[in-house]
């Protein structure tokens, strides 16, 4: 094996695509790599231009899944899983995840591949069934720290109290992503870039993340002795809780041993009241995202004392001068199970219009990652602040805001002239001219 990465070097994620060495993921492989079974020689590849983008891959079985969660939950309780704004919020927060990396390289896998380059002890082999095994097992121990670490540690949960922030438990619950989680994960993974290859972790990387998504129902109930050796819909239920019992526990991954090894496992036994402690009660898109950096922000000011300003940033988002680290169990609001949570109040004409806009959105945003070899820097940006300026319209819209109307319009009229300037083309380019009508009469 060459051990110079200097081609793949520069790889992410979105970069692995390789058409003539990649492989197609068959239905069988598709729905194994959904539950993290796929066997070690069939996922073993030499260079990290080899492997195969799973996630991208893994889109018609996420789209599969999500309509069989609505199936069931008709057929077993006789209302889908969520609700249709939240269900669109959490898209919205995986379309802004993804949105940087049109413009920069994924920073675990460029942090990892320089650790291997410049500081690696000893090589494992790439097509050793042994090697694949040992990197499932590092890459979910170190998920279960980083995600440890993103609870207790108030700037890091300011980045993961996205994915929480969902007052639903559904398969889209799981696309509710942070834009600034990558920024502070990669840490956790460093240690085995030392001895495990690069295309060996891009694997497993991409694997720990799909087998996360599964989980994230109420439509699966107990699943018997797999309870104790697995991460399932029931564990990973009381993590997204904001009852008391459910506060930092099970950060597991794949496995729950890790909870169970290290003290931080609490089996599901009582109704969960999902959402954070403190429900942020809107659809806005960007303060999903960032309303924990504003509240860091002030609070970090109105707090006396270096050393205390200090453990505003470094100690749990409970803490507070004189608390304990993880602050007090008590202060954390009770639940009743009684709880509303928060809905758009908007008619049922403005929904659908909303969602048409953000089908529209949808395939501008696919359109995007795969023509973005093809755009220029400029474009991208265009585009980017379009869609980006689409999903605080609809948010507006669904939080029924006073300037919801003023910002949609503009919209409509950024929407217009990218298309006219060609940096937006129409889906179908015969209705260009109905799709301009369209937008001059919105």
């Amino acid at each position: 094996m060459n051990h110079k990465y200097s081609p793949a070097g520069n790889q992410t994620r979105a970069e692995m695509k390789n058409p003539e060495a990649q492989q197609d993921v068959s239905v069988s492989q598709g729905i194994r790599m959904m539950f993290y079974m796929m066997k070690p020689n069939e996922t073993s590849f030499q260079t990290l231009e080899e492997v195969p983008d799973y996630v991208k891959k893994a889109t018609p079985f996420f789209i599969s899944l999500i309509l069989l969660e609505l199936v069931v939950s008709w057929i077993r309780k006789g209302k889908p899983p969520g609700r249709l704004d939240d269900a669109l919020t959490s898209i919205s927060a995986g379309v802004l995840s993804r949105l940087p990396s049109l413009f920069s390289r994924s920073i675990e896998l460029t942090s990892y591949i320089y650790i291997w380059e410049n500081y690696r002890l000893i090589s494992l082999p790439w097509d050793s069934p042994w090697t694949w095994y040992l990197t499932f097992l590092g890459v979910d121990f170190g998920y279960y720290w980083f995600h440890r670490m993103a609870h207790e540690v108030n700037i890091m949960w300011a980045g993961h109290q996205t994915h929480h922030s969902s007052e639903a438990y559904n398969l889209s619950t799981a696309l509710r992503q942070s834009v600034l989680q990558i920024y502070t994960s990669w840490v956790f993974y460093l240690p085995l870039a030392v001895f495990v290859p690069p295309s060996v972790f891009a694997v497993h990387l991409q694997f720990n993340l799909l087998y996360q998504f599964w989980i994230h129902t109420e439509v699966i109930d107990n699943l018997g002795p797999l309870e104790l050796i697995l991460n399932t819909p029931s564990h990973h239920r009381v993590h997204h809780g904001r009852n008391r019992y459910c506060i930092d526990k099970n950060y597991a991954g794949t496995l729950i041993i890790w909870d169970r090894i290290f003290g931080t496992f609490e089996a599901e036994n009582k109704k969960v009241v999902y959402g954070l402690t403190h429900p942020i009660n809107t659809f806005d898109a960007f303060k999903v995202q960032f309303h924990h950096l504003v509240y860091i922000w002030t609070t970090f000011w109105a707090t006396p004392g270096f050393f205390n300003k200090f453990s505003v940033i470094f100690k749990g988002p409970g803490w507070g001068p004189g608390k304990p680290r993880l602050g007090l169990s008590e202060e954390i609001p009770e639940v009743t199970g009684k709880e509303v949570p928060y809905s758009s109040s908007a008619s049922h004409l403005l929904r659908i219009y909303a969602v048409l806009q953000f089908a529209l959105m949808l395939a501008f945003y696919e359109d995007t990652f795969a023509d973005k070899a093809a755009l220029s820097q400029f474009t991208l940006l265009l585009r980017v602040c379009f869609i980006i300026l689409t999903l605080t319209s609809i948010g507006f819209l669904l939080d029924q805001r006073q300037d919801a109307a003023a910002v949609e319009t503009s919209r409509c009229l950024v929407l217009l002239t990218l298309c006219r300037f060609g940096h937006l083309k129409p889906l179908i380019p015969s209705l260009s001219f109905v799709f301009e009508a369209y937008c001059f009469e919105t």
